[in-house]
């Protein structure tokens, strides 16, 4: 039966027309695809177009100084405090989404209904508008825990908004792995923890920082909530200190109207890094894959 069976880029194009004839269902979702896929191509290419002609011709040396003041208007210690903010959000996020996403797959059972109310509490909380969490972050880390306009309130509130996607992505990415591959390491003598860190996890790791990039680009791009937990204030930022990422720094100066062509050059840098940030996770998931195969 298998010698039946012809490989689809194979199949001529006349036979193809035939087939659509045949059923012309799949012609109108082939047509659909292609016709939401050159919507996609189109708007990205729009959009990266569109900043970089209003943006490159105005990035200067005097926008990545260290101090920042009104005349250099430096975008600099935003984009170091975007670095220090993305990376306390993922250390507070990525543990805690991982884990309860191990837990969920390989501990708890199936008919639990505590699982079930977790997944739904994720999904919730995934479609929830980042100005809500703004408000609670604001209520709850800078008023009732006195942390103040800080850093750090920024990052535990945008942990909070990160780890549904980080926990559910990482389900999936368990889920995906052959159950084979746990039997086989129980078999040769392996205890749950070590086949859950040893085998698991590695086969699931593109999965994994599939997640993670998202939670970048949430992080990355926030502005609503982090206007109500870390403020903007200017220059490099402590941990306890109020300060502005690069996405803040960009609303402020457009919203203040004098600084319209500084502001265009910032969301250029602000591509940029997004673009380096999907192409390295990108790089290290293609790694592990090979390490895998």
């Amino acid at each position: 039966m298998e010698k039946n069976i012809v490989p689809i880029n194979r199949i001529s194009m006349k036979d193809r027309l035939k087939s659509y004839i045949k059923h012309p269902g799949s012609l109108i979702l082939l047509l659909l695809v292609c016709i939401a896929a050159v919507l996609t191509v189109v708007t990205l290419l729009f959009l990266v177009g569109y900043i970089l002609i209003n943006g490159l011709p105005y990035l200067k040396p005097s926008l990545f100084a260290l101090n920042y003041n009104s005349d250099n208007v430096s975008m600099l210690p935003a984009i170091i405090n975007t670095v220090e903010m993305v990376l306390m959000a993922l250390l507070l996020s990525v543990p805690f989404g991982v884990g309860a996403a191990i837990y969920l797959v390989e501990y708890a059972k199936s008919d639990n209904k505590l699982v079930g109310i977790i997944r739904l509490t994720a999904e919730t909380l995934t479609g929830i508008p980042s100005i809500i969490y703004g408000l609670f972050g604001m209520l709850f880390f800078v008023i009732q825990l006195h942390w103040s306009y800080s850093m750090m309130a920024g990052a535990a509130t945008l942990a909070i908004m990160v780890l549904p996607t980080i926990m559910r992505t990482t389900e999936e990415a368990l889920l995906c792995v052959p159950t084979s591959y746990r039997e086989g390491s129980f078999g040769l003598g392996a205890g749950k923890l070590r086949t859950i860190f040893k085998i698991v996890l590695p086969a699931a790791m593109p999965g994994i920082l599939s997640g993670v990039i998202l939670s970048i680009g949430r992080i990355v791009g926030e502005t609503a909530a982090l206007i109500y937990t870390a403020g903007t204030m200017t220059g490099v930022a402590g941990l306890m200190n109020s300060g502005r990422t690069l996405a803040i720094h960009m609303y402020v100066l457009s919203n203040e109207g004098l600084h319209k062509n500084e502001a265009n050059a910032t969301a250029v840098v602000l591509l940029i890094i997004v673009l380096m940030i999907n192409g390295l996770s990108s790089f290290v998931a293609k790694k592990f894959e090979a390490t895998k195969a």
